[in-house]
């Protein structure tokens, strides 16, 4: 098949297919229905169950609806030089980071301590589990993750929400991901009994700046990234290489209604407005930052991603016959023996992948996406095993380490967001233009170059120098 390099720039300028039949709203449903159905006689806490699903499906549909990804708020601004993905990202870490402190420092004030120093039977503040360790395998992890998610043209989240959305090249990268995980538990053992893994610290901004220090630093710090953001977008503008997206006219809102027409609710504009009309990414910015909040309340610890993976893998193995008793598993192993269904992430995780597929056929517009070469899908695979390894190695992912690291007021997770864009800029730099889903860099392209799904949505002004 042909490479579209110069087309598909970023899973969040994908061009959606049209409105198809209105058959796939009843698939859509149906899907809603019998993620339930099918999952509730099997686990052995329904509550917990249907928590872990629900959250899931909201967060796969809104990641679809709003056409939001982490990854691409270094891909898209590098390839087009077209921020709004980043400032919106720029926006949910400071919602979730402000909510957080107050859950946080209600928490203290009841006497629940940090999770890097809480002993038995001590109360733990809730998302302090994502506060990492700046050490060697944070920065390693990071950046190995930041190459691989640019390879694999997503971050787990991303990857989860493509698989839904009909990309079968996540079909591919998703178990190389699997694999890379339990090969990053093993990684991750060993260097922490080596004196290298030893080095490092865990910082929670709060224990040295206070909670109102800690929320003024991180905002500080995210004001900064805003302000980056802009200047860059100026600078590619006056360069001549920046490209606005333009929407599909089947994605935006629908003309307003005639006063001369009476109001029907059963009606193809309500179809439209409930489930076809896109949202903005700042919309998906702010229900992304509920969903944290809401998950830390609800379940006491932050969303994360990339951690049942490795559990997946080693139940996969246990199915073939293949045991993994090394010592690096025993709380793999101690998890996965509970039973898979159980797994509260993995739970939440198959509600992303499906509440992604349900936002494209609800709007009726789901198709499967086959466009790649050998050569593609290879760099997808091994995208996806560098983001496993990279993930354990930094206990977590965009979400894990990077926005629950940040939006818990932790230190490590910015030291884990400048290793993950050190690696995917470098990876941008070697791979575009080479892969399906990766455009060639924006420099050797000529002035003013439009790439086909991102078309100006208003006449250019002159950018040339004066």
């Amino acid at each position: 098949m042909a490479s579209t390099s110069s087309g598909l720039v970023d899973r969040t300028m994908k061009p959606l297919p049209e409105v198809r039949a209105t058959s796939q709203v009843w698939w859509g449903l149906g899907i809603l229905v019998a993620a339930f159905l099918v999952g509730l006689p099997l686990v052995a806490d329904r509550g917990t169950f249907t928590l872990f699903m629900a959250t899931g499906l909201a967060l796969g549909y809104i990641l679809t609806r709003s056409r939001f990804g982490y990854a691409g708020g270094v891909k898209r601004i590098y390839l087009t030089g077209e921020g709004s993905l980043t400032e919106a990202l720029v926006l949910t870490f400071a919602l979730a980071s402000v909510f957080t402190a107050g859950i946080h420092w209600a928490a203290a004030r009841g006497g629940a301590v940090v999770a890097a120093v809480a002993k038995k039977g001590d109360a733990i503040i809730p998302g302090t589990q994502n506060v990492g360790v700046i050490g060697v395998g944070l920065v390693v992890g990071g950046a190995l993750f930041g190459i691989g998610m640019i390879m694999a043209g997503g971050c787990a989240s991303g990857t989860l929400a493509d698989l839904g959305e009909g990309a079968v090249r996540a079909a591919f990268s998703l178990p190389t991901f699997i694999i890379g995980s339990v090969i990053g538990v093993w990684m991750t053992y060993e260097l922490k009994g080596s004196s290298l893994g030893q080095i490092g610290t865990a910082v929670y901004l709060p224990d040295t700046l206070g909670y109102p220090g800690a929320v003024a630093v991180t905002l500080a710090g995210l004001l900064a990234v805003y302000v980056i953001t802009r200047r860059y977008e100026h600078k590619r503008k006056t360069e001549g290489r920046f490209a606005v997206e333009k929407w599909s006219d089947s994605e935006k809102e629908l003309p307003e209604q005639p006063a001369s027409e009476p109001y029907k609710f059963f009606s193809y504009r309500t179809f439209h407005t409930l489930f076809v009309t896109r949202w903005s990414f700042t919309t998906g910015a702010v229900l992304l930052a509920f969903m944290f909040v809401f998950i830390l309340n609800t379940t006491k610890k932050s969303w994360g991603i990339t951690s049942v993976f490795s559990e997946w893998g080693v139940w996969l193995l246990n199915l073939v016959g293949i045991h993994l008793d090394h010592p690096a598993f025993a709380d793999v192993n101690t998890a996965v023996a509970g039973g898979v269904v159980n797994l509260g992430t993995g739970v939440r995780d198959v509600g992303i992948i499906l509440g992604a597929a349900v936002a494209l056929l609800l709007a009726s517009r789901f198709r499967f996406d086959i466009n790649f070469r050998g050569v593609d899908l290879m760099t997808h695979m091994v995208g996806g095993l560098l983001m496993g390894i990279g993930a354990r190695l930094a206990n977590g992912c965009n979400i894990g380490a990077l926005y629950s690291g940040i939006g818990n007021l932790s230190l490590s997770g910015w030291v884990f967001g400048f290793a993950l864009w050190a690696g995917a800029l470098g990876a941008l730099k070697y791979f575009g233009g080479k892969v399906n889903i990766i455009g060639p860099n924006p420099h050797s392209l000529p002035k003013n170059f439009v790439y086909p799904a991102a078309r100006p949505s208003e006449p250019a002004p002159s950018l040339e120098k004066s």
